[in-house]
């Protein structure tokens, strides 16, 4: 077992001594090693200066640019087909006539929905709306209405510039909606309606 060397009373005063005067020392340097009221030559560190070539409160450009996009879609329209179309077909599908046409409207009521954003029109349908269409603003040519029964709902039939024609069946403010369509499209809102039709 190794024995602990003991201390004569005159080395244990110079060590005393060295402890006490390396403290002093010590106590002497700055807690913070940047802080400049108390550094003064004999300190160990230097004072850095940070120089920013640009204030970083202000957004830069590129987030400016990317703050006047628009991020979200807005919704102008998000509904099925109007409720006056099924209760006409129903009431006049007694008639066996009427049938086919009675289950069209049943068909379109609960399984067609029509949705104009500021960024596309869509046309949702399917048992669980699985199907869905989807075109821009942009390639819209032409939108004409035609109104049915005394002009409370109506069919919209948009053209598009490749030719096709999208026909919405009984669609409730089908005027504003088609006037919407046409000012997204940066056309002229000069609407072609034809004369009232049946249901």
């Amino acid at each position: 077992m190794a024995s602990i060397p003991l201390l004569s009373p005159a080395s244990a005063s110079t060590a005393a001594a060295a402890v006490t005067h390396h403290s002093r020392q010590s106590s002497s340097l700055p807690i913070f090693p940047n802080y400049p009221s108390k550094c003064n030559s004999k300190c160990r560190w230097r004072i850095t200066k940070l120089h920013v070539s640009s204030p970083t409160n202000q957004p830069s450009a590129t987030t400016a640019s990317t703050a006047k996009k628009p991020t979200g879609e807005t919704i102008f329209f998000d509904g099925g087909a109007h409720y006056g179309d099924l209760v006409a077909n129903l009431l006049l599908g007694f008639t066996l006539l009427w049938l086919p046409l009675t289950i069209a409207a049943v068909s379109r009521a609960f399984f067609l929905r029509y949705r104009f954003t500021n960024l596309r029109v869509s046309v949702i349908s399917g048992l669980t709306g699985q199907d869905r269409s989807d075109f821009s603003y942009k390639v819209i040519k032409d939108v004409q209405v035609v109104p049915r029964f005394i002009g409370e709902w109506g069919d919209i039939v948009i053209t598009l510039k490749d030719g096709t024609k999208v026909d919405l069946r009984s669609v409730p403010r089908f005027r504003e909606i088609a006037k919407y369509c046409l000012s997204m499209a940066e056309k002229p809102v000069v609407l072609k309606e034809t004369g009232p039709k049946g249901f």
